[in-house]
């Protein structure tokens, strides 16, 4: 019974961090899809100027290997809970100086130029993150309960979105669109400020890992994790991206390239698309830990194969129920996507963790993580909207996202089974 509060406590550390910091992005992402084409690329049509919108969010995917390489790093050789405060920390601050960018009409080309570097340094410091919020509930808790432990920061990215999404809903529909474009774009980015100091107060109050801790009392740390990483456990590397790849674009293809396919393919209202992306969003918060259960009774194979065949069905049903026009198969359509996503993000966390061994689990992680999500959910957007322009039917980026989720079956189908194993 006494370590129930800590556990809670784990819990809420690894929760409010991850969704905090991916409230940020996912700020982020929804105003590239929403107004970026106008406010920094204003010289070019509509679907040109998102697209160069949705390049500056593939620069957040491309440095999270940075973040990967220099936190792994640091996680392995000082330890878990220093690099979850450096980097919830940085990117709050980052995020607060997006709100103040000055806008091309009023900086010309440095407008742009300044939202690229605050983008890479915002995904560094989430690629960095994410390693430490999995590895503090991993490596603390149950053995025989790390799926479902480790889901808990995967339900980060959920509400994150939720709350991010919540929040632009709440100020479109306070605000004119000219407001909305004038100055009330800002206000989601400074908001970030309030909420990073409630994460910093929460990790700061978490100890350090066990297994971290006895692997610094055996003297067994190691002395360079990524070099370790690179040549000792490359197969590891190689299965862990592998199954993040599909659901990567499965989710950035539901949540972000439909918001942009929404409201400025089909002409849809922001509030339509924003409500369906929230109810997707509470789907996908509450489902993931209960796949992350499930896969601690049944393995992580099988519910994420399932996932991953799944969502592979669903991507040709899901833009001809878009295309309805009809709130209520809008909203079907992205809440069974985003149900299916959390079949493959509840065990993941714990799939990724157990590739690899203590001494360079943080290195090992944060590396599989940060690179398949720069083929996965990293260029996905920029790809669907490119295949779009070319081909002139989603059936295209339907193609693209089932192709993704059969590298991650192929995967599944290969790799052992790592779930009752236990952590060295």
């Amino acid at each position: 019974m006494a370590e129930r509060p800590a556990a809670g406590r784990l819990a809420t550390a690894s929760i409010v961090g991850t969704t905090l910091e991916y409230y940020d992005f996912a700020v982020y992402n929804m105003l590239a899809a929403l107004v970026f084409n106008k406010l920094f690329f204003p010289s070019f049509d509509p679907l040109s100027g998102t697209l160069l919108a949705f390049s500056t969010f593939a620069v957040g995917y491309l440095s999270r290997p940075v973040g990967g390489v220099i936190f792994g790093h640091l996680g392995d050789r000082y330890g878990r809970r220093f690099v979850l405060v450096a980097t919830l920390l940085l990117m709050g601050v980052t995020t607060g100086l997006m709100g103040l960018l000055p806008t091309y009409t009023s900086a010309g080309i440095a407008s742009p130029i300044m939202l690229v570097v605050l983008r890479f340094i915002q995904g560094a410091a989430l690629g960095g993150e994410w390693a430490g919020a999995v590895l503090l509930s991993v490596e603390h808790g149950d053995p025989l309960r790390r799926g479902r432990n480790a889901s808990w920061a995967q339900m980060g990215p959920s509400l994150g979105t939720l709350l991010a999404t919540g929040s632009i809903a709440l100020i479109t529909w306070l605000l004119s669109p000219d407001e909305f474009i004038a100055w009330g774009w800002r206000i989601p980015f400074f908001a970030s400020v309030a909420l990073v100091a409630f994460g910093m107060w929460i990790r700061v109050g978490v100890d350090e890992t066990p297994l971290f801790k006895q692997i610094e009392q055996q003297h067994s740390k190691a002395h360079a994790p990524i070099s370790e990483v690179v040549r000792g456990h490359w197969r590891s590397l190689i299965v862990g991206g592998g199954v993040r790849i599909g659901p990567d674009v499965l989710y950035s293809l539901s949540v972000a390239f439909s918001l942009s396919y929404l409201t400025t393919v089909l002409g849809l209202s922001r509030t339509l698309a924003l409500t369906a992306l929230s109810l997707g969003g509470v789907a996908n918060a509450f489902t993931i830990p209960w796949f992350g259960g499930l896969s601690d009774r049944l393995g992580r194979r099988v519910v994420y194969g399932a996932g991953a065949v799944l969502g592979l069905i669903w991507m040709f049903a899901f833009f001809p129920l878009l295309e309805t026009k009809q709130p209520a198969l809008i909203v079907l359509a992205i809440v069974v996507a985003l149900t299916v996503h959390a079949m493959m993000y509840g065990p993941q966390a714990a799939f990724i963790a157990e590739q690899f061994p203590t001494r360079v689990r943080y290195a090992g992680a944060s590396l599989a993580y940060t690179l398949a999500g720069i083929v996965g959910g990293g260029i996905a957007p920029m790809v669907s909207t490119a295949l779009l322009q070319r081909f002139g039917t989603p059936i295209a980026v339907s193609s693209y996202a089932a192709l993704a989720l059969l590298i991650t079956c192929v995967v599944l189908f290969i790799v052992r089974e790592r779930a009752r194993d236990q952590l060295d």
